[in-house]
């Protein structure tokens, strides 16, 4: 049975999200559709990219992957229908699909929008939603898609370095306000090399121990481990890690000052300190 993932920015506080399930549903009325999240902000592209890329790895090859975030940053004259480490995506062409991957795609087409027709979320999944039946048919995207297309290309948020220390930014604060930084387990192996190391946050916070899980501590005393995508985590065993220590990631509060802090990074950054 054909997988889809749907994962968006627009909440689920009205039909919107019903609606797109039903355009891919009159696609194929037999596909399993897998709800990612819905919740995401429209700015937070490292965001976006840490869930998708956590989740996409998991999925059976040749899943179809839908990404609705931010899609109209601009009015949108195509959407993309990449194929990369055996994963169809499809998105906005906004440089969402480059963080996600972390570079250029394997293989990428446009899906040209309708030009009659004024751009809606409705509209671009339709576009998305035939791509999908005529790959499900066995069409090669070369066929239905324009290839030799420049794209959106955006960076992903990577962790600053110096010969003695990591700094990396708050990607994503969880349900229990346990805090996700941007730094992988490979990313720390391969900086720490061995050497003793402390983490420093809000001034005088420190943990010099990465542990396996949070019982490894006494209840209420702070924790660091690398969680199950491979990034570490900042938590309190039992209680909450994000407001106990004031410590925040994006917000669109932030985002709407943006004219006034232009340049500027809108995260706050956890610092790791090594000694040889």
């Amino acid at each position: 049975m054909p997988i889809l993932t749907l994962t968006t920015d627009i909440g689920q506080q009205d039909y919107l999200v019903a609606a797109v399930k039903g355009q891919l549903y009159s696609t194929d009325e037999h596909i399993t559709i897998v709800d990612i999240s819905h919740q995401l902000s429209s700015f937070n592209y490292p965001q976006a990219a840490y869930f998708c890329d956590s989740a996409f790895k998991h999925f059976p090859a040749n899943s179809f992957h839908i990404v609705l975030v931010n899609m109209f940053d601009e009015r949108p004259k195509q959407m993309l229908l990449a194929y990369h480490n055996k994963q169809f995506i499809a998105c906005a062409d906004n440089g969402l699909l480059t963080m996600i991957i972390d570079g250029a795609p394997q293989r990428v087409v446009g899906l040209p929008l309708p030009q009659n027709e004024r751009p809606t979320t409705l509209t671009c999944t339709q576009v998305i939603a035939n791509a999908y039946k005529h790959i499900s048919s066995g069409l090669d995207m070369e066929t239905i898609g324009v290839t030799n297309i420049d794209i959106v290309e955006k960076l992903r948020l990577k962790y600053v370095m110096s010969p003695t220390t990591m700094e990396g930014q708050i990607l994503y604060i969880d349900n229990f306000e346990n805090v996700i930084v941007n730094i992988t387990k490979q990313d720390f192996d391969r900086e720490r090399n061995g050497r003793s190391f402390k983490i420093i946050f809000k001034r005088d916070e420190v943990i010099d121990t990465i542990s396996e899980t949070y019982a490894c501590v006494p209840q209420g005393e702070k924790v660091a481990f690398f969680n199950s995508s491979g990034y570490l985590e900042i938590a309190i065993n039992k209680g909450n890690a994000a407001g106990l220590f004031g410590l925040q990631g994006f917000s669109e509060a932030m985002q709407k000052q943006s004219i006034s802090l232009q340049n500027k990074w809108f995260y706050q950054t956890v610092k790791i300190f090594f000694e040889e």
